[in-house]
């Protein structure tokens, strides 16, 4: 192991000594010296994630989240410079974690909320204007061979857990009662400097991955089974989710 790995390693691990070498400029002590830069590392990192995951930290408690995280941080070293990157596997982690088993729906709670990050920092678009898309729509002729071009920020999640409904009860000072054991499918989106979340139906959510995946209008219709394509069409135009309708190339 290089020395630099060898110190990124020590950082992480409590149970580790001070790297060999390591020396303090004023003369201090450097097992010490390098005791202080470890926490301060380590609670840097646990106070990231507890930014990103803030309603996993109202489930668990602080204290317990705290703890968790610390876990997490001693496995999984920062892979960017860019914070906001890290803990984009803190959901799988927390599937894995035993002590939070008694919380099954944490790990799709913090998905969500990785999601939430993600559609935040996404690109921006500018949305296609709401008369052009329905004017293309109403088009029989134009509409059989649309693909529609969805915003960069647009996130989907499945869950058999109500995940919308929970991360919304705790989206106020006093969370309210909430049922978290019925199946959800959340839609996560940025709408100017807000990020939205909404629960949307099981067919809405194959058919909108479908669009998402490149697929035709009409071949994503096709696919979903119970869909209120006009409810479903309607929830994405009114909250600008269309950047662009593009007529796919049909070969002669």
């Amino acid at each position: 192991m290089s020395g630099q790995h060898a110190f990124a390693a020590a950082l992480l691990d409590p149970r580790k000594a001070c790297p060999p070498g390591v020396v303090s400029a004023n003369g201090a002590d450097p097992q010490s010296r390098f005791a202080v830069y470890r926490n301060n590392v380590l609670s840097s990192l646990i106070n990231a994630l507890a930014d990103d995951y803030p309603v996993v930290v109202q489930l668990v408690g602080e204290e317990f989240f705290r703890g968790m995280a610390g876990v997490y941080v001693q496995s999984a070293p920062p892979r960017s410079p860019v914070m906001s990157d890290y803990g984009d596997d803190f959901a799988g982690f927390i599937e894995q974690f035993e002590p939070a088993a008694c919380v099954p729906y944490l790990a799709d709670v913090a998905r969500l909320e990785r999601l939430h990050v993600q559609a935040w920092h996404a690109a921006d678009a500018e949305p296609m204007a709401q008369e052009r898309i329905v004017e293309m729509l109403s088009s029989p002729t134009q509409t059989k061979h649309l693909k529609i071009g969805l915003h960069p920020s647009l996130r989907l999640l499945q869950s058999p857990f109500a995940v919308v409904t929970i991360w919304a009860a705790h989206q106020h000072q006093t969370p309210v009662p909430f049922d978290a054991f019925s199946a959800q499918n959340a839609l996560v989106l940025r709408h100017g400097l807000d990020v939205e979340v909404f629960a949307i139906s099981h067919a809405a959510h194959g058919f909108i991955t479908a669009l998402q995946q490149g697929v035709s209008l009409t071949a994503a219709i096709e696919a979903a089974i119970d869909l209120d394509l006009e409810q479903t069409l309607a929830g994405l135009i009114r909250h600008q989710a269309i950047t662009h309708l593009l007529a796919e190339q049909v070969s002669p």
